[in-house]
């Protein structure tokens, strides 16, 4: 059978694709143990020098697979349906959000549940001009997980995270701009081609330093600004250690510009 979830990595940018098309990326176990074992295994490649996380046809994910839910609520499986929270999501958000290199979402469609938490905990959101995002955990009674309590307050304030939380609607990309949710509103037909290039060029970068600004900002957001600037002093020791940081510092002197190796 056919992975639901799809990895190519071409020239330091490592692509994962949820494809369970229509399922619109639905999370079911499976999808789930493929998605963990994905960004684990990216997380540790140094050849992934950029992560996308995209998904196929009309949707980006919607969160939880909601007939496997029900299937497992009818058949005494309560245990395995609340346990996938620790043994899914919980570590799968906590890889994406913590490797030590951009990730970015290629928001292609619609993202709710569970799904617009995993774009919320990537670092730069392009949106098709056609997708949208949606907190839609209230309307099956549940709380808000994969992160969503920590990073959707982050991009919009916390009244406004509560609101979305409590009354929950479909934001479209526009407003999704305008609230900060997504980085970029593109074209659907041109998402893939900007996402290129933005990952090329993140992926042609210094990984260290760019993955140590992500851990130093990640740190900050619930540290005091003393621990914050501890951190900080850290990763410029870290950071100058590295071959690009050398690298850089030559092309400097000889006035040209630096080809970074990620290390």
């Amino acid at each position: 059978m056919t992975s639901p979830v799809q990895l190519d990595v071409t020239e330091g940018v490592a692509t994962i694709t949820l494809d369970r098309p229509d399922a619109m990326n639905s999370l079911d176990v499976a999808t789930k143990e493929a998605l963990l074992e994905t960004v684990r295994a990216v997380a540790d490649d140094p050849a992934a020098r950029c992560v996308v996380l995209t998904g196929t046809g009309r949707a980006f994910c919607v969160g939880q697979d909601l007939k496997e839910h029900v299937e497992l609520l009818h058949n005494g499986g309560s245990d395995q349906l609340f346990s996938t929270v620790d043994q899914h999501y919980n570590p799968i958000v906590t890889t994406l959000a913590g490797m030590a290199k951009p990730v970015v979402a290629a928001v292609n469609g619609v993202a709710a549940g569970a799904g617009a938490s995993l774009a919320f905990a990537c670092d730069l959101r392009y949106v098709a001009d056609s997708a949208g995002f949606n907190l839609a955990f209230a309307n099956i009674a549940l709380s808000c997980d994969t992160g969503a309590s920590y990073h959707l307050q982050q991009l919009v304030g916390r009244a406004k995270a509560i609101e979305l939380l409590y009354f929950p609607r479909t934001l479209s990309a526009t407003e999704a701009l305008d609230l900060g949710l997504a980085t970029e509103v593109v074209p659907a037909d041109e998402l893939s081609g900007r996402v290129g290039e933005v990952a090329a060029r993140l992926a042609a970068g210094p990984t260290v330093a760019l993955g140590a600004m992500r851990q130093s900002v990640a740190y900050a957001a619930g540290h005091s600004f003393t621990e914050a600037l501890e951190v900080e002093s850290r990763m410029m020791t870290l950071t100058g250690g590295t071959a690009d940081h050398a690298a850089a510092v030559a092309a400097f002197l000889a006035k040209e510009k630096p080809v970074f190796e990620g290390r």
